[in-house]
Formats: structure tokens, sequence, C-alpha cells
């Protein structure tokens, strides 16, 4: 399987380890640089992994789960046995976002079925209305010219 499609996006597989180790750091309460100075590199460097950017050698595999008092089979778990497809990777993709996983914890955390409903319709709203913007914005600028 090549390491990265046509649009040189991240392999999947990257992504999906990416968000392992992202979120087992915020369960531990680390920040980035704190993961980094552990395992000695810079807190950009653990922001490409985490992206899935640049790949984790398994070397560093090895340091950053005992950093994470993890195995390292506690961080690649069930990786290897499914085939990454494309909802996969949008979905892993989507949790490496900032502040992503900690909106999955806070929805989760709501024990009420209707105020799950109202969160849900309120993001919902929020692209809807994203959406509405970008669409105005180019009628705008060709308005000026």
């Amino acid at each position: 399987m090549p390491r990265k499609s046509e649009d040189d996006a991240p392999h999947p597989l990257d992504i999906a380890l990416g968000v392992r180790v992202r979120q087992r750091r915020k369960e531990l309460g680390l920040s980035q640089s704190n993961l980094g100075k552990a395992v000695g590199i810079t807190f950009q460097q653990v922001q490409k992994y985490e992206h899935g950017t640049n790949r984790i050698s398994f070397s560093r595999l090895v340091e950053i789960a005992h950093a994470l008092e993890f195995s390292v089979a506690d961080l690649i778990g069930e990786l290897e046995k499914k085939k990454p497809t494309g909802s996969f990777s949008r979905q892993m993709a989507q949790l490496a976002e900032p502040g992503a996983s900690e909106l999955l914890i806070a929805y989760s955390s709501i024990a009420s079925p209707k105020r799950r409903r109202a969160l849900l319709s309120l993001a919902r709203q929020l692209v809807r209305d994203t959406a509405d913007v970008e669409l105005v914005r180019p009628e705008r600028k060709a308005a000026r010219r």
C-alpha cells in the first residue's frame, strides 16, 4: 500500500496512530511540549506525528509509548487489522482537528438525549451559517469590482 495518495495526503494509518497518540497524551494531561521533551523532540514534531503528516519510526514509537505510559500494542491496537477506507480516513482526520476530542468527550458526558440533540442541532446550524457566509462572500467581491 503506497504511503500517500495522489493528493499527497497522509496515509490513513499514520493519521489513526497520530489520533491515538493525541488522545492518550490528553488523557494524561500532557502538552505537546511536555511529550516532546520526554522523547527529545520539539512540540512541532509532536504536532506532525499527531496529524499524521510525519510518520513515526518504530524507535520513536517505543519512546512515545513509554512517555505515555502505554505499550506499543496499546497505541497500535487494532489498526493493522482494519483495511482503511475513505470514511475511516476522514473520521481520523476529523478527530485530529484541535478541540475535536474534547468536544466528543463533552458530548458523550451529556446524559440527556434532548440536550445531546440540541448540541448536535447547534453544531449543524453553525455549519450551515458558515456555508451561507462562504456563498455570500464571492458575490460581494464581484460587486466591488
